[in-house]
């Protein structure tokens, strides 16, 4: 008897100990889902365009478990370092919504050469969401 309670005790410290185990893994956060606009007037890819030309970008942002704070785009000529050119905060907090939208439009450089813009969204929790267009400027 005495050895079907130790073992009895073994299996619940096992269990008990498992259970602790799984019980710490930290919870993975889900970044917004984040995508370009498309259609007419949009540009969504990678593209060659001419200098000085009018660039409108449409980005949709869907929060998947916390509110989205912050907006940011920010770009970088011929693979410099990247420069912000908006900063937004806002606030979904309590609210029932789910998605925002904005659309940004700029004018690329009278210059030859890359230009790489990258968006990005972050939640409550610092979970980023980036897309990144690259236009070749002729």
């Amino acid at each position: 008897m005495n050895r079907l309670k130790k073992i009895t005790h073994s299996i619940l410290a096992m269990a008990t100990i498992g259970f602790v185990i799984s019980s710490c893994e930290k919870d993975k956060h889900i970044p917004p889902d984040v995508s370009f606009k498309t259609g007419a007037g949009y540009t969504s890819a990678d593209a060659t365009v001419a200098k000085g030309l009018a660039i409108t970008v449409g980005l949709n942002a869907v929060k998947k478990e916390d509110d989205m704070l912050t907006y940011n785009v920010s770009y970088a000529y011929d693979a410099a370092t990247t420069t912000t050119t908006t900063f937004q905060t806002f606030n979904l907090a309590g609210s029932e919504q789910q998605n925002y939208s904005k659309d940004v439009t700029f004018t690329t450089r009278n210059q030859a050469g890359a230009e790489k813009w990258i968006f990005t969204i972050t939640d409550k929790d610092g979970n980023i969401a980036q897309k990144q267009l690259i236009l070749t400027v002729q």
